[in-house]
Formats: structure tokens, C-alpha cells, sequence
């Protein structure tokens, strides 16, 4: 199934900066270029901006594993911060590690020049889309 075009940004996507790289085989790689908007008060990534990142990645790669005829929710992650960020550029690497009926569990790296600067590990759920509000 091909990625409709509506997923290949957003938004939010557009208003952080991230940028889809590639997506296949239930992995995605989506980069986030430092600028000052995203620093936090020591002029780091802030780690908000880097964990964004990552459920970005991991939804994308969700979407490629179950197909973009359905949707999925995150719900839960849990993120390990290895390094500060201070300039240039960060790549998420994202992988559905086990996919299940509803659920889907995710590990992802955020990268900077291959060095790694953070972990994370999330379980996103498969909604069914045409369910109505009660």
C-alpha cells in the first residue's frame, strides 16, 4: 500500500521541522534540523522537541507495518537522553519491533552523525477508524 500524501507531512510536522527521509518494512527515518526555536534555556534540543521526534517516527512507522487504511494512537513511551544537542541535525530511526492484532511496540534511536543521543521504546494502539463519539 502507498503512503497517501497527507501523511508524508502535517501541521505539527511542519510547524517542529521534521522531515520523513524514508519509510518501509515497518521503519521510518524522519530528521529534525536544530534552530533555535527548538532550544530549551541552556540552548540544547530541548528534550520535548527530540521526543516529538521520535513519536513522529514511530507513528510513521505504524502506519507503514498495518497499513494507512487504518490508525494508530500512542500509548505509552518511554525515552532514555544520552547526549545534549547543540547544533545541527538529528535523525530518528524507528522500528515496530512486534506487531500484534492491537498493539504495536516500538524501538527508535535518534542519531546525530551516527552518535547516539538518545533511546526509546513505545506500545501504540490500532483504533478503528470509522468508530463514532458516543
Amino acid at each position: 500500500m502507498e503512503m497517501p500524501e497527507s501523511y508524508q507531512s502535517s501541521a505539527f510536522n511542519n510547524l517542529l521541522g521534521a522531515e520523513l527521509l524514508s519509510l518501509a518494512n515497518g521503519q521510518s527515518e524522519v530528521l529534525l534540523r536544530m534552530r533555535p526555536e527548538l532550544g530549551n534555556r541552556g540552548g540544547k534540543l530541548h528534550g520535548g522537541a527530540m521526543f516529538t521526534l521520535v513519536d513522529i517516527a514511530m507513528g510513521l512507522a505504524c502506519s507503514d507495518s498495518h497499513g494507512f487504511d487504518q490508525h494508530s494512537v500512542t500509548l505509552e513511551c518511554k525515552i532514555n537522553y544520552l547526549r545534549a544537542v547543540a547544533q545541527g541535525d538529528v535523525i530518528c530511526r524507528a522500528k515496530v519491533i512486534h506487531a500484534g492484532r492491537r498493539t504495536l511496540v516500538l524501538e527508535a534511536d535518534v542519531l546525530q552523525d551516527e552518535l547516539l543521543v538518545a533511546k526509546a521504546q513505545g506500545t501504540f494502539a490500532i483504533i478503528n477508524s470509522t468508530r463514532t463519539a458516543d
